[in-house]
């Protein structure tokens, strides 16, 4: 499973792995894949740099890459307190009425922790400017062609960067604004989504690009079979994200015994594409709490980064309850086969054998 990024990365398998978890992101990269370290949990410079600065140290030297989200559309500085002006007072009680509906408690005084800032252009920025102060291979941005100021920075650094792609002009717009990687995602996809699905998605973008951009498929990827699908699309590698969610290191970040329960016993059409997590369309697992926001007489999400805003409070309190039909967790429609807790090196070692016997089953069939 050799292609090309594997000579650019300096990795084993063009496998790249999404996850706010740096122990994740560290295991995959140890595993011979590339994590890489979602940053827009990080409220501020010297957590961020904390979090590096342990995967410097626990990657046996193997690369790594980060991921951040820069949004281009105003309000984008500022903080939590002051973007609270643009948050409507119904709103507010409509979620406080929610919660309370549903059996969500209140989380004990002194606990819980300021919106989300990374949702901020201004934040955003800060986390390029501290990951470069390490040693991550990869800048990816989760919301479109990062600004021309921040590429340059990252090419003077020797960092290649990524940029999601749902549709292919926007790949052509990424490419055209010097970004060096296309991730062609899907609608199956956990999270921030298009609505044109891998299938068809993949090739449209690998033609759009050319044969000079690599292009990584991501999507519904959960299995070797789905890799080499992918590959025989023409990307060069895949970018994964859900699976992750399911494994032991992921408890490191997340001690929701409930989200366990809930993504194990769910089934690939127990996800929604909605607006309620950020703003823009992003695939959740259905739950109480997305059913509430689909309910008549709930308000209508605000943009991001508003929205995030809005319902941080309320995601610290479904985690804390730790109640498996109220959650509020992006997932991918692959969560149909995260049915166990695993350790990364198992998945990671099952996608590999995967991907090898159903190459070589296509081999038999080719030959006839």
């Amino acid at each position: 499973m050799r292609t090309a990024l594997c000579e650019a990365f300096g990795i084993d398998y063009p496998i790249f792995a999404f996850t706010p978890s740096e122990h994740v992101a560290a295991e995959v990269s140890k595993a011979g894949g590339l994590g890489v370290l979602g940053c827009v949990r990080f409220n501020d410079a010297e957590e961020l740099d904390r979090a590096l600065t342990w995967m410097d140290e626990n990657t046996d030297g193997k690369p790594y890459g980060v991921d951040v989200v820069m949004p281009m559309k105003v309000p984008t500085e500022g903080t939590s307190t002051d973007l609270s002006a643009y948050i409507p007072a119904e709103h507010t009680e409509w979620v406080d009425k929610t919660l309370l509906s549903l059996g969500v408690p209140p989380l004990p005084e002194g606990e819980g922790r300021e919106g989300v800032l990374g949702w901020l252009h201004s934040t955003a920025r800060s986390h390029v400017d501290v990951a470069l102060q390490h040693r991550p291979v990869l800048i990816a941005n989760a919301l479109g062609t990062p600004p021309n100021d921040v590429i340059e920075k990252a090419h003077e650094h020797g960092v290649k960067v990524a940029a999601l792609a749902g549709a292919p002009k926007h790949a052509v717009s990424h490419v055209s604004n010097g970004v060096d990687i296309i991730v062609a995602q899907g609608y199956e996809a956990g999270g921030h989504t298009g609505e044109i699905a891998s299938m068809v998605l993949q090739p449209d973008i690998v033609d759009a690009v050319g044969p000079d951009v690599p292009v990584l498929g991501a999507g519904g990827i959960g299995s070797g079979r789905q890799i080499a699908a992918s590959l025989a699309l023409g990307a060069q590698g895949v970018w994964t994200g859900s699976i992750w969610l399911g494994t032991s290191e992921y408890r490191n970040l997340n001690t929701h015994a409930g989200w366990e329960t809930a993504f194990t016993r769910a089934t690939s059409a127990d996800t929604r594409r909605m607006k309620i997590y950020t703003g823009k369309p992003a695939r959740l697992l259905k739950s109480k709490w997305t059913d509430a926001w689909e309910a008549e007489g709930s308000p209508a999400p605000l943009p991001m980064p508003l929205q995030n805003l809005l319902v941080s409070d309320a995601h610290n309190r479904i985690n804390a309850a730790g109640d498996p039909d109220v959650v509020a967790m992006p997932v991918g429609q692959i969560v149909g086969r995260m049915n166990e807790v695993r350790p990364v090196a198992e998945v990671m070692a099952d996608l590999i054998a995967d991907f090898e016997t159903t190459v070589k089953r296509l081999d038999a069939i080719a030959e006839g």
